[in-house]
């Protein structure tokens, strides 16, 4: 104890010591924070926020003690997170009033760090408290004076709103407070207030209140208030608060797109005003309230089809539509604003790449109307002596690609891609021909397949294509990467042609070769475009044909001898050892492509597993970096050898195991353990019932996974999937484990039907989750089917239709879902017979889901349903 007391008065030499320039000085420092923190939680909590609220320390120490304590309550990992909220609230009350006050006092600091950090720190408690029910006078506190604060005050505890509303769920705060925070924004936001700092924070502050105020903007009068505020603040004499404004009319434009009627106008003439005359942060702010209106139209137009009715939540009110003569002019004469010395290499951000991506979302918002706004603009500057207009016309051109249709824009672009193919070899200026490349790309992404085969590309100027794009690979950077992306698209448009045709084949050894020497420039690190050129040629092998496979295999050993090179590097700096490290992930990556295209072929499969014991070796080695992609490409390389190799990868189970075992314990690289997970089932597939040596191990793992709160969410979902698969490789074997596994899948499927709803992320997941139960559930049906042992499953039948029944009746299952689960309604039978069969059909909405799936229009649900109904008729007459 004598050490912590030591500790708690010397809290601000500590504090220093950690951020000294001294290695050691500062690892010294870091332990004896943790140390405090570990023995004693109180204690270092409240050193830390009466460090924070004493103005006789330094800035230094007073900022850090802020981050430090702001980390004890919050974690971007949900499960850490929720280790911080349940230790907070333990804590001793006494302890907590305490810090509290030393938080509150620190609003009224004059260092403006220390104001900050505490308004943070506020919010992150708040966070915490409110929805415990908690601190329930927090925010009349805060408001209680705020009038009669000095303006620095005022400012801080402005501020402190902002972050508690963007902390909160709408839910925990009750509308009177919200009303009363209302007020104390808007009336901090009015241009009467003499102080910037007031305004700008008060700005701030609407912009994260504004999803608790859904009953204000329902009442006309107060709608129009808050909007008139806003509206003035984007005529503010500072640049910071015209910006915040800005960007409260962009959250506005998403949260409120249907009360946005009156206002479109005069917003119309605020923003035009601020593209064409501000500064460019605000600027680009003004444009993207045009590009949100844009998102907000397509999802609605994509949803409901232009069919609009008194069902609609939201209808359209083609705001897009009914600006389009002012608004497509103004993002034109935006693309003629590229910087003097614009860097595409940096990808900065600046106002002609924000036209440029505004007009094609309102080219995806209207359609074929937009093309005879835009082409006067293109042919009037496409020849100009000028690069920037040459620029912007390519920009312009290649911007509104997707949106129109094929009839409207193929004649168009049959005429451009010949002009466009000349500049890319020409053209003086490199913006010009990055620019040219990513159109020409742009023609290939979205005018592909049989029209794009017919009308664009054609025999006569195929060869030409391909010239100019492998001329251009050799071209700087920037250039290089946009012609790779083009030739990607070119092959991806060929893909569904079949093994044995495309016009690609007479260049392919030619495609391979560049692509290949691309990926050794000793400038590919440069413009992303190591990583383009190895897409590209992993798409090019993806998409070609039997004909191309010896060229592949010529490929396959000069990839592998990249991998061993840079397994050997002995360059210890770590930015070499990233990029050493990015290497090897895109390298494995690249491998794993042409496993799984030569490894499906008889006339390829022995000449590339001569090679599998370079390649396994090689992969293992992999696992000695520190990188978790590197590690993801290797370990999905190993899952497609496998698969390709069959039962003969057993051979190398023994040595592989240990990083099996490795990355299905990984959960802080959680995609690492996702994909392992997905690897098992890839050796389940390939080694059958000889996986059964290493089953214990696996499912040991596994379920020690499903039972851990470190595992992140998205792991679960495969896990599921992965029993069936262990099951349906070993048979009657999985009776030892059924007893663990089958209550762990039914709490995951009670769970699932009841997390259903919710938004667009957690209905995505709990179709995923529902998807990998239903698949789990499967392959156990299928691997005791015909075994001694099927009765065992027997029990668990009425759970699992009641599942099946439940997502019926909820009726938001997915396509894929609906498929699985008529699949398990036919496995119950299939392997259960009569039992089961009885079950289903008692069951109702068993039969109406059976019924509706054997109508439907999808081929493959309709195949699956009619196999289902085939087996449970046959179980029945039994």
């Amino acid at each position: 104890m004598a050490i912590v007391d030591s500790m708690a008065m010397e809290v601000t030499q500590i504090l220093l010591n950690a951020q000294a320039v001294d290695g050691a000085v500062r690892k010294h420092a870091e332990e004896n924070l943790k140390q405090f923190q570990e023995q004693n939680l109180s204690s270092f909590l409240l050193s830390l926020a009466g460090e924070l609220a004493n103005e006789e320390k330094p800035a230094e120490s007073r900022k850090l003690a802020g981050l430090i304590l702001k980390n004890a309550l919050d974690a971007k990992e949900q499960n850490r997170k929720y280790e911080l909220v349940q230790r907070w609230l333990a804590l001793d009350g006494s302890v907590k009033v305490q810090i509290k006050t030393f938080l509150l006092k620190t609003l009224s600091s004059p260092g403006i760090d220390a104001r900050s950090t505490a308004s943070q720190v506020i919010a992150k408690v708040a966070g915490v408290e409110l929805p415990q029910k908690q601190w329930h006078e927090l925010i009349g506190t805060l408001l209680s004076n705020i009038h009669q604060l000095p303006a620095h005050s005022k400012q801080a505890t402005l501020e402190t709103l902002g972050y508690i509303c963007e902390e909160v769920s709408p839910d925990v705060v009750d509308q009177d407070h919200v009303n009363k925070i209302l007020t104390a924004v808007v009336q901090g936001m009015n241009s009467s207030e003499t102080n910037n700092e007031v305004r700008l924070a008060a700005t701030r502050a609407l912009y994260n209140a504004l999803g608790f105020t859904q009953v204000n903007f329902s009442n006309d009068m107060e709608r129009d208030y808050i909007m008139r505020v806003v509206c003035e603040a984007t005529l503010s004499l500072e640049v910071k608060i015209r910006q915040a404004a800005f960007e409260c009319l962009v959250a506005i434009s998403s949260t409120y797109y249907e009360k946005l009627a009156p206002y479109i106008k005069d917003i119309f003439d605020i923003t035009a005003k601020a593209v064409k005359e501000d500064e460019e942060p605000v600027a680009l702010q003004a444009m993207e309230f045009w590009s949100s209106i844009c998102d907000e139209e397509i999802d609605i137009l994509e949803e409901y089809g232009g069919d609009f009715s008194a069902d609609s939540e939201i209808p359209c009110f083609y705001f897009i539509k009914q600006a389009l003569p002012v608004l497509v002019p103004m993002l034109l004469e935006t693309l003629l604003k590229q910087g003097e010395d614009q860097d595409q290499d940096e990808g900065a951000w600046n106002i002609a790449m924000a036209g440029g991506t505004c007009l094609g979302l309102v080219a995806r918002t209207v359609g074929d109307d937009i093309i005879q706004l835009v082409m006067p603009f293109v042919e009037f500057n496409i020849t100009k002596h000028d690069w920037r207009q040459r620029e912007a016309a390519t920009y312009a051109f290649g911007s509104i690609l997707e949106g129109p249709s094929p009839e409207k824009l193929v004649p168009l672009v049959k005429v451009a891609l010949q002009f466009m193919l000349a500049a890319l070899m020409k053209d003086p200026n490199n913006h010009v021909k990055d620019t040219t490349a990513w159109t020409i790309g742009r023609m290939f992404e979205f005018l592909h397949g049989s029209t794009l085969d017919t009308s664009v590309i054609t025999p006569s100027n195929c060869q030409e294509i391909i010239t100019v794009l492998l001329h251009s690979m050799k071209d700087v950077p920037n250039v290089a990467e946009k012609a790779c992306g083009a030739l990607y698209f070119l092959a991806q448009g060929y893909a569904d042609m079949g093994p044995s045709a495309s016009p690609l084949t007479p260049y392919f050894q030619d495609i391979l070769k560049t692509l290949y020497d691309v990926t050794r420039r000793e400038d590919a690190g440069e413009s992303r475009l190591l990583t383009a050129a190895y897409e590209t040629l992993n798409e090019v092998v993806r998409c070609s044909t039997d004909e191309t496979a010896p060229m592949v295999i010529q490929l396959l050993p000069l990839i592998l001898r990249e991998l061993h090179l840079s397994l050997e590097s002995q360059k210890f700096s770590s930015d070499e050892r990233d990029k050493q490290n990015e290497l090897q992930g895109l390298l494995c990556g690249c491998l794993q492509v042409i496993i799984q295209k030569l490894g499906s072929s008889e006339a390829t499969k022995q000449v590339f597993l001569q090679l599998a014991d370079q390649m396994m070796s090689l992969f293992l080695r992999v696992f000695g970096s520190k990188s978790a992609t590197a590690h993801e490409e290797a370990m999905l390389a190993i899952g497609a050898l496998a698969y390709a190799a069959g039962s003969s990868f057993e051979k190398y189970m023994p040595e592989f195991y240990r990083y099996l075992e490795m990355g299905l314990q990984n959960f802080e690289d959680y995609q690492v353990c996702a994909i392992t997970v997905g690897v098992v089932g890839d050796l389940c597939r390939a080694l059958e019932d000889k996986v059964s040596p290493y089953c214990d191990g696996i499912m040991t793992h596994l379920l020690k996974d499903l039972s851990s709160n470190q595992l992140h969410r998205s792991v679960k979902p495969p896990i599921f999937s992965c029993f069936g698969d262990i099951a349906l490789a070993i048979g009657e074997i999985f009776e030892k484990y059924l007893v663990y596994v089958m209550p762990m899948i039914q709490s995951a499927a009670e769970l699932s039907v009841h997390t259903s709803g919710g938004d667009d992320d957690m209905s995505e997941y709990t179709n995923s989750l529902r998807n990998g139960i239903l698949e789990g559930y499967s392959g156990i049906f299928q691997g005791f089917k015909g075994s001694s042992k099927t009765q065992l499953l027997m029990p668990y039948a009425p759970r699992i239709l009641q599942f099946l029944d439940n997502l019926y009746m909820e009726k938001d299952m997915d396509d894929q879902a609906m498929k699985t689960a008529i699949g398990v309604l036919g496995d119950l039978a299939d392997t259960l017979g009569s039992g089961a069969a009885t079950l289903i059909q008692n069951s109702v909405s068993s039969k109406e889901f059976l019924s509706e799936c054997l109508s439907s229009d999808d081929s493959m649900l309709k195949e699956s349903a009619e196999w289902a109904n085939m087996t449970i008729s046959r179980a029945i007459s039994f």
